[in-house]
């Protein structure tokens, strides 16, 4: 990958914030969830299409928190607008983990 600048990293706006509503989505492509992630504050409740379910259920998502990139345009996927991109890695078997905080951060808190 090309080297980036330092003010191109700045322009990618990565906050925290809090799962508030999870369900499946049929309607994808590829197995995937619909999430409603509260960012709190001015940025508020984005949704996110996310493919996770090898290691995560709608139920138990509710109230987690996660990292999500809150500048992207929104996105059509399908039937349902994605608003913004929720972080995460692939594990050994090319599945999703989600980046998540290690502490209590507030709703809204930006990456730096």
């Amino acid at each position: 990958m090309a080297d980036i600048s330092f003010d191109d990293f700045m322009k990618v706006d990565i906050r925290v914030g809090t799962v508030v509503r999870s369900e499946p989505f049929p309607e994808a492509h590829k197995p995937a969830l619909k999430l409603w992630v509260d960012y709190g504050g001015e940025i508020g409740v984005k949704k996110s299409s996310a493919q996770i379910t090898v290691h995560y259920d709608p139920e138990t998502l509710v109230g987690k928190k996660v990292m999500g990139v809150v500048n992207f345009p929104p996105r059509q996927i399908g039937p349902f607008m994605s608003e913004a991109l929720v972080l995460g890695f692939h594990d050994a078997t090319d599945a999703i983990v989600l980046a998540v905080p290690d502490g209590d951060v507030p709703n809204g808190a930006r990456l730096c």
